[in-house]
């Protein structure tokens, strides 16, 4: 008499890095040796931007003179970027810097949801002691992160015509400069690389100003 035997649970391959910029940059954003997001003051700000800078290098929104400005493009499948051309969309044109500075908390809180939805992150709520609630997140596939680690920085080395980089990574590494994060451009590359992160900046496109100016007028107001 044959015995049935047990079947094997099915073998998972490897994670792929998500599409969407605003995915890759928290990721990207996350501190391996701390265990927690960095720059949590400018990471609203700097999800919007890469958000808007998605939708441009999509062919949702063109610049019209400093102001965002919609296509006849069909919107992405992405929640979260189509989220903000809805916004967009419904209010009407407005300079990029008004779009970096809105719902801030609301877009951490949507790619970390997205995120924890397709299991690239685990999320877990305790509160600190005993109190204030807080989220613990863990990043479940950490050769992602190190993959989007890797392509970011990569277009730093000088042997990379400018001209010829990927602009989905060019826009990780400046925005991650222009905020300062540290966890994916160490300071130290920042100034060795000062002027071709500038050059990768224009070729970036209008958010990456807004966003400068919009960090630039936090700190004035923070120092009072």
């Amino acid at each position: 008499m044959s015995r049935t035997l047990p079947k094997r649970p099915p073998r998972v391959g490897p994670a792929a890095p998500p599409e969407a910029l605003t995915a890759r940059m928290f990721l990207l954003a996350y501190d391996p040796a701390k265990g927690r997001l960095a720059g949590r003051s400018k990471l609203g700000k700097v999800l919007r931007s890469a958000a808007l800078i998605d939708l441009q290098l999509r062919g949702n929104l063109a610049d019209d003179d400093g102001r965002a400005k919609l296509t006849k493009a069909a919107a992405p499948k992405d929640e979260v970027l189509a989220g903000v051309l809805t916004e967009i969309r419904t209010t009407g044109p407005r300079k990029w810097r008004t779009w970096v500075d809105r719902r801030q908390r609301q877009i951490v809180r949507d790619v970390r949801d997205d995120l924890a939805r397709t299991q690239l992150i685990k999320v877990e709520r305790y509160r600190i002691l005993g109190l204030i609630p807080a989220d613990r997140i863990t990043i479940r596939h950490p050769l992602v992160r190190r993959q989007l680690l890797q392509s970011t920085t990569d277009i730093l080395r000088p042997s990379r015509l400018v001209t010829r980089v990927d602009l989905r990574d060019a826009s990780l590494a400046v925005l991650a400069s222009t905020a300062d994060l540290r966890t994916i451009i160490p300071k130290e590359l920042q100034r060795r690389h000062k002027d071709r992160l500038a050059q990768l900046a224009v070729r970036v496109g209008p958010v990456i100003p807004a966003l400068k100016k919009s960090i630039q007028a936090n700190a004035a107001a923070a120092a009072g």
